[in-house]
């Protein structure tokens, strides 16, 4: 292209200038527009679009089996027995359907409500998609008899589709890699695609999906079905928690507004762990669907309740957080055509689909209650010790309020406070012990970074009610620093710092201090995570120094570099070497620390992300809850993965 001045580019500013990306070129230009990112969400989302088409298959009746595989390479194959992407000419654009899905942007049948009713593609792009961001991509159709074979690199056909000859079966086989080109990581995470091939299988009732890697030697293969769909799903969410009733409530009703499916147990812990979904999405920021669900659920359980004579008082009722303590829940509703909103589109506009939920739970919810007066009346008993609980609660808050603790004038007497007032330029670090919080104070850049010291180990919010978590005098701390509230008064927006960032030692009691400040904010304050504000810092593990040259490692590989570096090769036993093993913040001077850990130019944080909020739940309920048994079995299964464990 020729270059031109600012001028003449001002002048002569006409139609021959304006860029027209042709076909999947605008996917390849701009790719985080149609997959969010090009680094590890993006890349798994190729593998989430071709699995969503044949999940579509299955809600429409004609699938019954996906198998996936991730290859030695990071390429993917995903094979169905569904009927096969159309092969025939298209009438108007005069290509095979099965070309046409994959090299034109919104094509495909998921439009045409004859043949899905309802489809989880949230934006209609689907495998073209895919096909562009992909080095090279095969498919394969088996429909009406025959097979079919096209090849496409970097989304442009290698050649016409061509008959291999007949076939017995029918279904779909696409084969793809990533393209490096395009994506920061091109590994895929075997861990991150069972949960979101298990969530599948759950939602999709007697559906087989099954996962192999053949990275391992032997290949891994697992294999998820399950007959009783959002019911063991809820089993397997609960996970070890002691439930308060043995049968799951389960029930589905097809109304005009969606179909809606709806599975809960109460269990003896205090969080509420409720997942919604509209058409196997997950709809992360709720919306109307969970609206209904929660109206519903605090309006029949008081009617039972006064009904049944539970009630002491005439004018005693449950709060919607008392009916929700200790709920683990899953809601699937399929609507015809979902409208989503917020922020990362999971969240159901259409308010056609509140009544029809709420008019579904009002109605079975109540019959079953009729019918199981036993746990009823656990389920109610628990709900009214909530409701004490939260009475408790309120008259702390009260206390605190007066003493302007929680909200209002005076910030925590420890909390260094930074200059700067606009949230989004600001960070608070949440530091273990005074000596490191010391050094991060006086090491710190004052206009932008604030410093909250904490006491040892906090409270485990795991095993403790909302009155008993208001009482800990480090909580409180944090809640009045963060400035944004708590649970159902929280609010986002009133987040003082948009940077929250957990510094503690590199040592086995730094790691639990973070464990319990990472179950805080996950059970308490989880929209934190969701917008991305919580941070771990990365403190170095070793200073490597000789002479007046130092460097400072943050894992044993950069440790090895490191020495090798310093002494020419020669390693350890080189004279005048000095490795020092940081166990603890205390032990660098302010300035170290600044270097290391807090100047924005030089450190590594880690963003704590929630890829699966399920996989979180799991994980917070089997390493901080009651029961001890799965924690010593995690622990067994995953001890040969631990490094620097202080003896």
């Amino acid at each position: 292209m020729a270059e031109s001045t600012p001028e003449s580019q001002s002048s002569e500013y006409g139609a021959g200038q304006i860029q027209v990306l042709k076909g999947l070129e605008a996917v390849r230009k701009r790719p985080g527009m149609y997959i969010g990112s090009t680094s590890g969400r993006g890349l798994h989302h190729l593998v989430y679009e071709v699995v969503d088409n044949s999940v579509d298959e299955a809600m429409a009746g004609f699938c019954t089996s996906i198998q996936v595989t991730i290859h030695a390479d990071d390429s993917i194959t995903v094979v169905d027995d569904g009927r096969g992407i159309p092969v025939d000419i298209h009438p108007t654009e005069k290509l095979p359907g099965v070309e046409l899905a994959l090299t034109v942007l919104h094509a495909g049948g998921k439009f045409d409500k004859q043949n899905y009713k309802v489809s989880g593609g949230l934006h209609g792009v689907g495998v073209s998609v895919v096909n562009a961001l992909s080095e090279w991509l095969e498919v394969e159709v088996r429909r009406k008899g025959r097979v079919w074979h096209q090849r496409f690199h970097r989304g442009i056909k290698q050649k016409e589709l061509e008959d291999m000859g007949p076939a017995s079966s029918t279904g779909t086989k696409i084969v793809f890699k990533p393209d490096a080109e395009i994506f920061t990581e091109t590994v895929y995470s075997l861990e991150t695609l069972t949960s979101r091939l298990r969530e599948m299988a759950f939602l999709n009732k007697g559906l087989e999906i099954s996962l192999t890697d053949e990275r391992l030697q032997p290949a891994s293969e697992e294999t998820f079905q399950y007959e009783g769909g959002l019911a063991e799903y809820v089993i397997f969410l609960r996970g070890n928690r002691q439930a308060v009733h043995e049968n799951v409530v389960y029930f589905q009703a097809e109304r005009p507004e969606a179909d809606i499916e709806l599975a809960l147990q109460y269990d003896n812990g205090f969080s509420e762990n409720t997942h919604t979904f509209v058409n196997n999405i997950n709809t992360h920021e709720g919306g109307s669907h969970l609206t209904g669900l929660k109206a519903a659920l605090t309006r029949t359980i008081n009617d039972y309740a006064r009904k049944n004579g539970i009630f002491k008082k005439a004018d005693e009722s449950l709060s919607g957080d008392d009916v929700r303590e200790g709920l683990t829940c899953v809601l699937s509703v399929r609507v015809m055509e979902p409208q989503f909103e917020g922020q990362t589109k999971t969240k159901l506009g259409n308010s056609e689909v509140r009544g029809a939920v709420e008019t579904a739970v009002n109605e079975h919810l109540a019959i079953w209650l009729e019918e199981n007066p036993k746990a009823a009346k656990a389920i109610i008993e628990k709900s009214l010790q909530a409701a004490r609980a939260r009475e408790a609660a309120r008259k702390a808050r009260d206390l605190a309020r007066k003493k302007n603790a929680l909200e209002g004038g005076v910030l925590p007497g420890k909390l260094a406070d930074c200059s700067l007032s606009d949230p989004s330029m600001t960070e608070i670090y949440i530091v273990e012990g005074d000596s490191a919080g010391g050094s991060a104070k006086q090491g710190r850049d004052r206009s932008f970074q604030a410093i909250l010291p904490i006491k040892g180990k906090i409270l485990n919010v795991e095993r403790a009610r909302i009155d008993k978590i208001l009482g800990n005098d480090e909580i409180r701390a944090m809640i009045t620093a963060l400035g944004a509230g708590i649970r159902d008064d929280f609010n986002l927006d009133k987040t003082r710092y948009h940077k929250i960032i957990i510094m503690t030692d590199a040592d086995v009691d730094g790691a639990h201090i973070r464990t319990l400040l990472l179950t805080f904010f996950f059970r308490q304050m989880r929209e934190l995570i969701e917008a991305g504000y919580i941070y771990i810092a990365q403190p170095p593990l070793y200073r490597v120094a000789k002479g007046k040259e130092e460097v400072y490692a943050y894992s044993e590989d950069q440790r090895e570099q490191a020495v090798k570096r310093l002494t020419n090769g020669r390693g350890e036993e080189a004279k005048g070497l000095n490795i020092q093993r940081y166990k603890g913040l205390g032990e660098m001077n302010p300035e170290q620390l600044w270097r290391t850990t807090m100047d924005p130019q030089t450190r590594t944080l880690l963003q704590v992300t929630m890829e699966s909020a399920a996989g979180a739940d799991s994980i917070f309920s089997r390493l901080m809850g009651d029961e001890v048994e799965p924690r010593r079995q995690f622990i067994e299964k995953n001890a040969r993965y631990v490094r620097n464990l202080d003896i």
